[in-house]
């Protein structure tokens, strides 16, 4: 027998982005707790608007299923005394666990025999159980923030109003502080009125939707999405792809309603960026473009409830945005009255941090590590790295960025244009700021690569240099992204630069503000942490965690020489000749791993064997040198490779270990040597074979 289990959590609004988490978080908990309790069910759903949690259990077992429980108690050995009858611990054990000596069991664990109770549990009615499973499971609930009510100590994301508990038509009876269950839900805030009585699950889905209320997340989204799409295509145009925004609209309505609303021209004289920021961010909107992807003048909003009046909602959406654009027309007008230039001397009143200067002082350190990323790497004329350098925080105090923080360096780039510089100088200072998140576009002008990787690196090391690291999951000075937008910038452009010299220049750059870490100790502590987003993003590209660390064991500023060696190890990994290597490795690596020169001296060297090995390794040391140099690692691991032959015969035919020690030092010597032929590329003792 089994019955359908229904719980609504009803509350005052709660945040958008708390509810999905909330769906998740319910789900799981749910799963857990039918899992301990031995209750069996069909399926399991959560359903989430702003003004309501739901949990819904299908076929949920009346009575939970039996069970033989098997406690572990002491070993036989102690249980019983000498003479084989029951002593001190065995009886102990059985009176603790509420069970006749003579119903012990003995059973055998790794060899060792101990006795059991064997208890069996009989089910208990689903319905005693529920009310405990219920309660725990909102008391459990977490929210990024949570708060109190009224004289309680329940903490939620926002009070709780009422509770709808049922199994099968029978009401399950709970309470949260001052709210008791009921058999009662409640309609659309606004478009249905008073309690409404719930009979069972089936028909709880139809009641709200009878009273505006699409519970289903999943329905209510699709019915947005064909609602925007119908809106958008009926005035001419499409709406904005934006998932995000979709999700949030889906959790901000329980009945949604989408409707066009129109603003003036006029304002497309703004850039599109801010026009589409104030609808997205701030208003909720959907821009509109046209065929061309030329924003048209007009948005798509989403009202919560019908259509009933919704001209009347249309003109209030209107006014709120026309008021929004006729600030941003103001700023754009204001702000481009006089060059970008003559806003950089107001850097000097911004304050950059408490501990590292002011934005003009920033400014001076970008431009001299900008100026040394830019000569090593060959990229960007020093020109216009110069000119972009100066302008690239300048739109920071400009009345538009003031109110539109999020379009830093965009409107930088559109106030550069108005100002008459050059087309790479405008896109330096937009681009210097990517990628702002992960999936964002990377920068793609030369001057646009330095300016992006000399910002972050100058973040990075000053913060590390005055003690702000990331801790856990907070990181309010996003370093982990900054980090991963360097390594990311690098391998795509596969710029050839040592990091170690650019992050030393950097340090120095601060010159005159003081650090609390020295200099070496700041730039081992980046790079390693640059090193660690590097791991994570090529883990994710399918790179084996071994050969990583086999390569990143010897380290090297230059993050491409560390990909194309790591490129070398796994397509050598899958080559016939890797076999060959590895023994050559492994066999000299085991013997010399724990001496320390590799001194030969080759006149006390007289069986043929290592005669022959030493004068192989002689020939071909120069070659590795050279194809390591070159950087053609594959060659390399290929020549080092041929070596086996010569080794085998080596210690087939001599001891290395002898008793004299001179020419013991020199037999370990070699293979030291020989070991050491691989360590420009990887220490390969670190990858799984």
């Amino acid at each position: 027998m089994s019955r359908n289990m229904l719980l609504e959590i009803g509350v005052e609004e709660l945040p958008s982005s708390y509810v999905p988490r909330a769906i998740t978080d319910i789900k799981n908990m749910a799963g857990n707790k039918l899992a301990e309790t031995r209750l069996q069910y069909s399926d399991l759903k959560v359903y989430g608007t702003p003004r309501r949690l739901t949990l819904v259990i299908t076929n949920l077992a009346e009575r939970q299923k039996d069970a033989v429980i098997a406690n572990k108690g002491p070993k036989k050995a102690i249980a019983f005394d000498s003479e084989g009858n029951p002593g001190k611990p065995g009886l102990g054990f059985a009176r603790g666990q509420g069970v006749d000596f003579t119903d012990l069991e003995i059973r055998e664990i790794d060899g060792i025999e101990y006795v059991f109770a064997i208890k069996k549990e009989e089910g208990i009615a689903t319905s005693d159980l529920l009310p405990g499973i219920l309660v725990d499971i909102i008391n459990s609930l977490g929210f990024p923030k949570s708060m109190r009510w009224g004289y309680y100590h329940t903490r939620f994301a926002r009070p709780v109003r009422w509770l709808l508990a049922l199994y099968g038509d029978e009401k399950i009876e709970i309470s949260l502080e001052n709210v008791k269950s009921s058999v009662y839900t409640y309609g659309h805030r606004f478009l249905s009125s008073g309690p409404l009585e719930i009979k069972d699950s089936q028909s709880y889905f139809q009641v709200l939707k009878d009273n505006y209320v699409i519970l289903d997340q999943d329905e209510r989204k699709q019915m947005l999405r064909e609602q925007i799409d119908k809106v958008a295509t009926l005035a001419g145009g499409k709406p904005a792809e934006d998932e995000a925004l979709l999700d949030e609209i889906t959790y901000l309505v329980e009945y949604p309603t989408a409707f066009y609303g129109e603003f003036s021209p006029s304002y497309l004289d703004v850039p599109p960026e801010v026009l589409t920021t104030t609808m997205i961010e701030h208003q909720r909107y959907f821009p509109v473009f046209d065929d061309q992807n030329k924003l048209l003048p007009g948005f798509i909003g989403v009202r919560n409830g019908t259509d009933f009046s919704l001209n009347v909602v249309k003109a209030g959406n209107e006014r709120v945005l026309k008021a929004r654009l006729e600030d941003a027309l103001f700023f754009w007008n204001e702000d481009t009255k006089k060059p970008l230039d003559t806003m950089v001397d107001k850097l000097k009143n911004v304050l950059f941090h408490e501990r590292l200067g002011n934005l003009m002082e920033k400014v001076e350190r970008l431009h001299e590590t900008a100026l040394f990323i830019g000569k090593e790497s060959g990229l960007s004329d020093k020109v216009k790295l110069s000119r972009a350098t100066y302008l690239c925080k300048a739109d920071l105090v400009s009345n538009m960025v003031y109110e539109f923080t999020e379009l830093q360096g965009v409107i930088g780039r559109y106030y550069a244009i108005e100002s008459g510089e050059e087309k790479e100088v405008c896109e330096a200072i937009y681009e210097h700021y990517l990628p702002r998140f992960a999936g964002d576009n990377l920068p793609a002008t030369e001057t646009g690569i330095v300016l992006s990787l000399a910002d972050k690196i100058d973040n990075l090391v000053g913060c590390f240099a005055i003690g702000i690291r990331p801790t856990g999951s907070q990181d309010p000075y996003a370093l982990r992204r900054q980090a991963m937008g360097i390594v990311n910038i690098i391998l795509d452009t596969s710029l050839q630069i040592d990091l170690k010299s650019v992050l030393t220049v950097a340090y120095d750059n601060f010159a005159g503000i003081k650090l609390d870490n020295e200099r070496d100790s700041t730039v081992i502590e980046v790079l390693d942490f640059i090193f660690q987003r590097m791991r994570g993003i090529l883990l994710e590209k399918g790179i084996s965690y071994d050969v990583f660390d086999a390569v990143l064991a010897k380290p090297s500023g230059d993050l491409q020489d560390i990909v194309s060696r790591i490129d070398a190890v796994r397509q050598f990994k899958a080559d016939d000749k890797f076999e060959d290597f590895m023994v050559v490795f492994n066999r000299a690596n085991n013997l010399s791993k724990k001496w320390l020169k590799d001194d030969i001296n080759p006149k006390l060297l007289s069986d043929a064997s290592e005669i022959k090995l030493y004068e192989s390794f002689i020939e071909i040391k120069g070659e590795v040198k050279r194809a390591v140099e070159l950087r053609e690692y594959l060659q390399a691991l290929d020549i080092i490779a041929g070596l086996r032959t010569q080794l085998d015969n080596f210690f087939s035919a001599v001891m290395v270990m002898v008793d004299d020690e001179a020419l013991k030092a020199t037999r370990l010597g070699l293979l030291k040597s020989i070991t050491s032929l691989s360590n420009p590329i990887a220490d390969f003792s670190k990858l799984v074979q």
